[in-house]
């Protein structure tokens, strides 16, 4: 018969325990690794794509690969509000993040764009105490703060000017990419295979309407770098870091999960670097040094466990 996971907590809820396990941390540097092989595969020949059409068909066929994978796993689609938070979150992760990235990433370096969006495990932080998914943690402020300050050391040397539009886009994404992780929090829990494949399939979508309305070339990939580097978008920075991230927020914390998107720079520039004969500064040395401090402060060193009885909506803590 067809199988669906009970909109209940992971048993090891983020909010009893204080270190993430060794499946948790595995998906986790998993994530962040080729969550940092995207950029490379883009610069390797995404470019001959339309920045939107490039994007709705990546994650289009990402979400036609995982309906297939629903349909042998036996999956079935949510409903109520497990299917509303489905939604919100594919037009948070997959359509509003990346409408407004891209909106940017046509005036700014992808250097100042990297320092911007530097602040979402700060903005989850922030969100997640706001909505009440989790308590106000000081150590998780300064691992933020700090891991911030990193990456705009890593990328010192290409921030550039930056236009009121373009900086208002810039944080746009950065708050999309912040509430994907309270939605994920405050709504029933959905097989990561079918989330993704629906969220996937409402972002591409919304990916492709802007495409049209920009009146983008939908152009069909010709050359064999293009067509690798957009594999390995859909198969492995689409299909395989999504659910794993996905994974890495259903065992933690929204805030600590976060993180993901500050080691992902750092593997960008190291596989740039042993790829493309990128130039690896003393900046990005002391700046990843204060980046995996910070991730180290704020999700990895171990935190008082939360008492027992407390309920979100008043204090406490309870299973949704």
């Amino acid at each position: 018969m067809p199988h669906s996971p009970p909109n209940r907590s992971h048993p090891h809820t983020p909010e009893s325990v204080t270190r993430p396990d060794s499946l948790t941390l595995g998906a986790f540097a998993a994530a962040a690794v080729l969550a940092g092989g995207n950029p490379v595969a883009i610069r390797l020949g995404y470019a001959e794509l339309p920045p939107f059409w490039g994007a709705a068909v990546r994650f289009l066929a990402a979400a036609a690969i995982l309906a297939v994978a629903m349909a042998v796993m036996r999956l079935t689609i949510p409903r109520g509000r497990a299917f509303t938070g489905v939604m919100i979150y594919g037009m948070l992760s997959f359509g509003l993040s990346y409408m407004f990235a891209y909106w940017a990433l046509t005036e700014v370096t992808a250097g100042t764009a990297m320092v911007v969006l530097a602040i979402v495990p700060l903005l989850t932080l922030v969100l997640a105490v706001v909505q009440g998914v989790e308590r106000f943690h000081a150590q998780g402020l300064v691992g933020a703060v700090v891991a911030a300050l990193g990456v705009a050391l890593v990328f010192w040397d290409n921030i550039g000017a930056v236009s009121l539009g373009a900086l208002v886009a810039l944080f746009g994404g950065a708050v999309s990419m912040a509430e994907v992780n309270i939605v994920i929090k405050k709504f029933p829990r959905v097989h990561p295979v079918v989330e993704n494949a629906l969220g996937m399939a409402v972002g591409g979508g919304l990916l492709l309407l802007l495409s049209l309305v920009r009146a983008e070339p939908w152009v069909v990939p010709a050359e064999l770098a293009t067509q690798v580097s957009l594999a390995y978008l859909i198969l492995l920075g689409s299909v395989g870091m999504f659910i794993l991230y996905l994974i890495v927020l259903g065992r933690w914390t929204a805030s600590a999960a976060s993180y993901v998107l500050l080691i992902a720079p750092l593997v960008a520039v190291g596989l740039g670097a042993a790829i493309l004969g990128e130039r690896i500064s003393w900046t990005f040395v002391v700046g990843g040094l204060l980046v995996l401090g910070g991730v180290y402060v704020g999700a990895l060193h171990p935190r008082p466990p939360a008492r027992a009885g407390m309920s979100r909506s008043g204090g406490a803590i309870k299973e949704p």
